[in-house]
């Protein structure tokens, strides 16, 4: 393999997107909880749901500013290792990236500011409104990348003037049927991500024998939104696979793993690609199954990768292996969250420990499912960046060296690393001194906004007993 500014340039965007996409995919689900703890603080006044806020809100500015920070370099690798792409599809992209900004950054950054220093200065029905409207800032920001990155996917609404993709309908463009497949897949996986983090940390003070109220709340709350939700992801990600099907024909034959035309298609569940042999091995597989899934048919033709030329097939290992990893998220998911919330609602003591243990240590699931997620879209979609009409290879910075990549590449790692360790090291302390503090959040200095981060929250009695 030949370590080209091109692959170099590649590895280094999908490392940092990839470390990027896990702070917006807790933010966002993060963000709706924020929502429905004021909403049922202020409308109950049980307090419990006050301390419950307030707790949250310190781990949302930790991870908010990881991920603002992380996301502002995706902008800069645009001009600095893919200047051809900003120049060819800068007309459709750039106006994409804006309205994010006039939109989701302006909601985010001002109503963010009244979630840390409003407490107290703003009456509760504006702090809730305040509150609403970060949780919209976040959702117009995977809004509007959802657009950019499905316009990528299945390009609409353009043409082609000298060599410059040029909108010409941007109702096409904004609204493609791609986008509102897409768009409600990664908000559900957002909201199962919080839900996941959330019922996992009530399962640890439940395990630890602390917070009983918040963790039985947390755990409660977690649980049995995951249980609704969960399908509803399971159901979108087939509407996905319908549109792959349709536009993306190589992609959705790499994901199953066929090689050859198929007419009825097997279901390949699990096989170890070959991709110079042009055949998997250690294949089990289920026949009629796959044309069952493509088409809703059990007779129905479905393309194999030999219908393509080499230089229009994607890579076959990374979205084959990673659809399955994602499939297998899910699933694991669904367990949890169904056999958590019936434990929930019979209320047994029988097993009740075990699957304490299996939601705490089910946190992870939602962040490697939207990440297998990504990687079977993007990888999937070689060789083009913009799908059918702009290569890869012709996307790059012409000048950039291998040489120049390596450099920003160990820069971006290093400095990437020491950021998400002392970010983490960070929320797990505040996770692990929970929602009890000393008092409430008052006299946050304005010029010291990350303050708030270490600012003390109400206290209660009994290591958070009371409600």
């Amino acid at each position: 393999m030949m370590w080209t500014a091109l692959l170099l340039s590649r590895v280094q965007f999908a490392f940092t997107v990839s470390f990027h996409i896990i702070f917006p995919s807790f933010t966002i689900g993060l963000a709706a909880w924020l929502v429905v703890l004021e909403a049922f603080h202020m409308f109950t006044g049980k307090p419990v749901y006050r301390r419950l806020f307030e707790f949250w809100l310190r781990i949302f500015g930790v991870t908010f500013g990881l991920g603002v920070v992380s996301g502002i370099v995706l902008a800069f690798e645009f001009g600095m290792n893919w200047s051809r792409l900003s120049e060819v599809t800068g007309p459709i992209q750039g106006p994409l990236l804006v309205y994010e900004s006039f939109t989701a950054f302006a909601l985010e950054a001002s109503f963010f500011g009244v979630l840390i220093f409003g407490r107290g200065r703003v009456p509760p029905l504006v702090y809730l409104v305040s509150t609403m409207l970060v949780a919209l800032g976040t959702t117009f920001s995977a809004f509007w990348i959802m657009v950019n990155n499905s316009w990528m996917q299945a390009p609409a609404g353009y043409a082609m003037e000298n060599g410059i993709f040029v909108p010409t309908d941007w109702k096409a463009i904004i609204f493609s049927p791609v986008v509102w497949v897409r768009f409600p897949h990664m908000l559900v996986a957002a909201y199962l991500t919080g839900a996941f983090c959330v019922a996992a940390t009530g399962a640890w003070y439940r395990l630890r024998g602390t917070y009983a109220v918040e963790g039985r709340l947390m755990l409660r709350m977690g649980l049995f939104l995951a249980t609704v939700l969960v399908p509803v992801q399971l159901f979108l990600g087939h509407l996905n696979g319908d549109y792959v099907h349709e536009k993306q024909p190589a992609k959705f034959a790499a994901i199953e793993g066929r090689w050859h035309d198929e007419q009825p298609a097997g279901e390949v569940l699990i096989a170890i690609p070959d991709e110079a042999k042009e055949e998997n091995h250690f294949e089990l597989k289920i026949p009629y199954l796959g044309s069952l899934i493509a088409s809703m048919r059990l007779d129905s033709k479905e393309v194999g990768l030999t219908s393509f030329s080499k230089e229009d097939r994607p890579p076959v290992a990374i979205p084959f292996f990673a659809f399955r990893v994602m499939v297998g998220c899910g699933l694991l998911m669904m367990a949890v969250a169904w056999l958590g919330s019936f434990q929930l609602v019979v209320d047994r003591k029988r097993g009740e420990r075990l699957l304490l243990w299996a939601t705490f240590l089910s946190f992870p699931l939602p962040f490697i499912a939207t990440l297998t997620g990504w990687f079977t879209a993007e990888v999937g979609r070689q060789p083009w960046s913009v799908y059918g009409a702009l290569r890869t290879a012709d996307a790059v910075t012409p000048t950039l060296t291998a040489q120049a990549v390596v450099i920003s590449l160990t820069i971006f790692v290093t400095v990437y690393l020491i950021i998400f360790s002392f970010g983490t090291l960070y929320v797990y302390r505040l996770l692990r001194a929970g929602p009890v503090g000393k008092g409430p959040i008052v006299g946050v200095n304005s010029k010291r906004p990350l303050a708030v981060i270490g600012a003390p929250i109400p206290e209660t009695t009994e290591g958070g007993s009371r409600a």
